[in-house]
């Protein structure tokens, strides 16, 4: 790929993190207005309540501002319709709408366990998370397994009590879940509920970072601003921000989602799918091209654009 396209393609990357970012930092600026005073304490509380009389309880396996995720067989069924997509269908979709393409960066390699190592940086609130990690299970599940996998949705209101974007989101949380492959270990750290935190007006801190997972942050997303989710892949690749649109989601249920992921020609199916062929070329890359089954001739086209 030539300089000019790699320039103009991280120009789009960070012009799309920068609008996200400036969602964020409005969001924190009318927190901190809301949160100067008793009066603002006030505030807080009223908005606060209800948030949680709307269903916002945000802990693993349940749902902010919204019908609670199916549990149990239900539970079980989904996750395993998930990682039943077939080849033919990922292959189908190819590119699909995804609106941005992992990027390459150089460091020593990312390791775990003497595997090549997934770093995932993410939070039950984001809607960008959200929408990331359906693609992501799907990718990781044609190269290992996973347990514990638990729905939960984005959040609807800020602690201060304004709108999120994309609210509500049908999606998963990873900070229960555990994964199992021969090819590779991926290394999930959400960092905060979707639960408002009236004292600082973010969100309840749910999982903290290693110094080592800071360090990389900060080399790597400083460009970004620390946008999430973040995802190194072994040090060789880089996803910052939501590779889709999360607006595809908008108004479905987990099981209408999963649905949808069966038919290629969907809309959801176009956009996860995609966006999931291209961090199954970014592992690919990790792993030599196996196993033959996720490193599809499609797949190799693709981790060639990257």
């Amino acid at each position: 790929m030539g300089k000019a396209s790699t320039a103009k393609r991280d120009g789009d990357r960070r012009a799309r993190i920068a609008a996200q970012r400036a969602a964020e930092r409005e969001r924190q600026r009318r927190n901190q207005l809301l949160l100067a005073g008793g009066a603002t304490f006030a505030v807080v509380a009223v908005a606060l309540a209800l948030v949680l009389l709307q269903g916002g309880n945000g802990s693993p396996g349940s749902s902010a501002g919204g019908a609670p995720g199916p549990a149990g067989a239900s539970l079980t069924r989904l996750v395993g319709q998930i990682g039943s997509v077939s080849p033919a269908a990922l292959d189908q979709v190819g590119r699909g709408t995804v609106t941005a393409l992992p990027t390459t960066i150089s460091g020593a390699p990312l390791r775990s366990g003497g595997k090549p190592e997934v770093l995932y940086v993410g939070a039950e609130y984001c809607p960008y998370c959200a929408a990331e990690r359906w693609a992501m299970i799907v990718a990781l599940h044609r190269f290992g397994t996973f347990s514990g996998l638990a729905t939960t949705r984005s959040a609807v209101r800020s602690g201060a009590g304004g709108t999120e974007p994309f609210p509500s989101t049908a999606t998963w949380t990873f900070a229960n879940a555990s994964y199992t492959s021969r090819y590779l270990a991926f290394t999930p750290v959400e960092e905060y509920t979707n639960i408002p935190d009236k004292s600082t007006g973010g969100y309840t801190k749910l999982m903290t970072l290693t110094q080592a997972q800071q360090a990389l942050i900060q080399k790597y997303d400083a460009a970004y601003q620390d946008a999430i989710p973040f995802i190194d892949y072994g040090n060789k690749y880089l996803s910052v921000g939501a590779t889709y649109n999360p607006g595809v989601l908008e108004g479905l249920s987990w099981s209408q989602i999963v649905a949808e992921l069966h038919t290629p020609s969907s809309s959801v199916a176009k956009s996860v799918l995609g966006a999931a062929n291209y961090l199954t070329a970014a592992i690919c890359g990790l792993t030599k091209d196996q196993p033959a089954t996720a490193c599809t001739p499609t797949v190799k086209e693709l981790q060639a654009k990257i």
